[in-house]
C-alpha cells in the first residue's frame, strides 16, 4: 500500500503567501520597467515635494533634481526586482519541501530575506521617507500610503506564516 505524506497545512499556508507576494513584486517590477514613465512621475512628485502644504520648515528636504529622482527611482526598480526574484527562489523551495514532506529551512530562510525586503521597501521607503521625510501624507495627488500600508501587511503575514513550525518541524 502506497504512503500518503500528512498534509501540512503551515508550510502549504507560507508556499501559497509567499508565492503571492513574488508574484506581486514580479508584476510591480515588470509594471515599472515597461511602463517606465508612470512611476516615475509619482517617485519626482514625492521627492520634489510640489504637491505638499510647501511648508518652508519642510521644503529644505525636496530632492527637485530629476537626476536624482531618477537615479532614485531605478534603485526602488532594482530593489523590486531583487525582491521578486528572491522570492521566485523561496516559492520554488517552499514547493519542492512540499513535495518531498518536509525540509523547509532553506525556504524559510531565503523568504524572509525576499519578504524583509518588501518590509523595507514600502516600511521604510515609502511609509517612513516618502510619507513623512518627504511629507508625502500631504498629498492628495501623490500618496502611496494605503498602497505601501497594503504591501507591509501582506509581507508582515507572510512572514509570521513563514516563520511558524508544524508538529514535523519541532
Amino acid at each position: 500500500m502506497p504512503t500518503t505524506r500528512p498534509f501540512q497545512a503551515l508550510p502549504l499556508a507560507a508556499t501559497v503567501l509567499t508565492g503571492t507576494v513574488a508574484l506581486y513584486m514580479a508584476l510591480v517590477a515588470f509594471g515599472n520597467i515597461t511602463d517606465f514613465g508612470t512611476n516615475q512621475a509619482f517617485v519626482q512628485h514625492v521627492l520634489a515635494m510640489d504637491t505638499t502644504f510647501k511648508d518652508p520648515d519642510l521644503m529644505w528636504r525636496a530632492i527637485e533634481s530629476p537626476t536624482l529622482q531618477d537615479i532614485a527611482y531605478v534603485l526602488i526598480i532594482i530593489w523590486e526586482t531583487a525582491a521578486a526574484l528572491v522570492l521566485i527562489a523561496a516559492t520554488t523551495l517552499w514547493a519542492r519541501g512540499l513535495r518531498r514532506g518536509a525540509g523547509y529551512a532553506d525556504a524559510r530562510r531565503l523568504g524572509t530575506i525576499g519578504l524583509l525586503m518588501v518590509l523595507l521597501l514600502f516600511g521604510a521607503g515609502f511609509m517612513a521617507i516618502g510619507g513623512e521625510w518627504f511629507a508625502m501624507w500631504q498629498s492628495k495627488t501623490w500618496n502611496g500610503l494605503d498602497a505601501a500600508a497594503r504591501n507591509v501587511v501582506l509581507a508582515g503575514v507572510a512572514l509570521v506564516v513563514a516563520q511558524l513550525r508544524g508538529a514535523d518541524e519541532r
